[in-house]
């Protein structure tokens, strides 16, 4: 059992709790906040609060610490933790640019210490079956990715809230949902090249807007789309086109509230399959994962490679908003599903 901490108790930091709390791979055993306000609710869960960061890295009865934390702190509490000889997992993204992205995953690997990264939608039913079809050449050449992550579940976000910060939070919905599209896109077709990205503020006041939209380029040749929306009812997909045939799969709730998940395949020849998959706990799935990683000393999913690519890609994204043309993504050691983890 991994005795793990939570940092900030918001609404993520919270369905955590909730999730793990019958987990029998890992245990929230405190929890730090900036005050006590959220005292009542760890109490529910057996879990004390403390606002003091000493009180959990000088204890040597903590093994891991969860960052749930405001996107701009994460590399100082990710280096922090590492010197304290703890396991990190930190929600995404893992850092705003590609060189906090490496000192973070340089301090983990120096310290010995396991990276994990809160990119849950990787263990999705479906999402997994369309790795097994792109990975066994059942989809043919690919030619081209279209993803959608839209809610409004932050569109109620007060305008001086982190979520809506520019600094925290920039390109609209990308640090909230874009980043897992371009997990996803990493994860099943190598690296991302160059992007042309443009946001929009339609129906909020948030500084960040609600709207981004981002063509990307793969260094295999192959083109990408990715949209996230902020404010318009829940619309997830994701449809890759090959050569052979094209695999398209929707979500019908939200990852975090139960509900299917329809997956169809339309091959050349004319078949059509189509098949529902139940939902799954990917929250659990994902931390348990960190977590057998750490107890067997063990590969992780997440490659240190991907971690900084996908960082990067974000980087790139920000500053094709910013110029309205299209960014190389820098590149450095080249993220990719071969490279070595952490």
């Amino acid at each position: 059992m991994i005795r793990a901490a939570i940092a900030g108790l918001g609404w993520w930091g919270k369905h955590m709790i909730r999730r793990m709390a019958d987990s029998t791979e890992l245990r929230i055993v405190v929890a730090i906040d900036t005050s006590d306000a959220q005292a009542a609710f760890a109490a529910e869960y057996g879990i004390p609060v403390t606002t003091r960061w000493d009180d959990v890295l000088t204890d040597p009865t903590i093994d891991a610490v969860i960052l749930c934390t405001p996107h701009s702190l994460h590399t100082g509490q990710v280096l922090a933790i590492a010197k304290a000889g703890k396991h990190v997992f930190c929600e995404k993204p893992l850092a705003l640019n590609r060189a906090d992205a490496e000192r973070s995953v340089e301090a983990c690997r120096a310290a010995g210490v396991k990276l994990g990264i809160g990119h849950e939608r990787r263990y999705e039913p479906a999402m997994l079956e369309i790795k097994r079809l792109v990975d066994s050449g059942t989809l043919g050449t690919f030619m081209h990715v279209e993803a959608n992550f839209s809610h409004d579940k932050l569109a109620e976000v007060p305008a001086g809230d982190w979520r809506a910060s520019p600094v925290d939070a920039p390109a609209a919905g990308m640090t909230a949902m874009g980043i897992h599209l371009t997990d996803g896109f990493i994860d099943l077709f190598g690296p991302i090249t160059e992007v042309y990205a443009t946001t929009a503020q339609r129906a909020s006041n948030r500084a960040n807007g609600d709207v981004v939209s981002v063509l990307t380029r793969f260094a295999s040749g192959a083109t990408g789309y990715l949209n996230a929306i902020l404010v318009t009812p829940n619309y997830i997909g994701i449809t890759v086109y090959g050569s052979d045939a094209w695999v398209e799969a929707r979500n019908h709730t939200h990852p975090d509230t139960p509900g299917k998940t329809t997956l169809t395949v339309q091959h050349k020849d004319g078949r059509v399959e189509v098949r529902d998959y139940e939902w799954a706990d990917t929250v659990k799935a994902n931390l348990e994962a960190f977590a057998r990683s750490i107890a067997a000393g063990s590969p992780y999913v997440f490659t240190d490679a991907q971690k900084i690519g996908n960082i990067a890609v974000l980087e790139a994204i920000c500053r094709s908003v910013a110029t309205n043309a299209p960014v190389p993504v820098e590149t450095g050691s080249q993220p990719g599903r071969a490279a070595a983890s952490a």
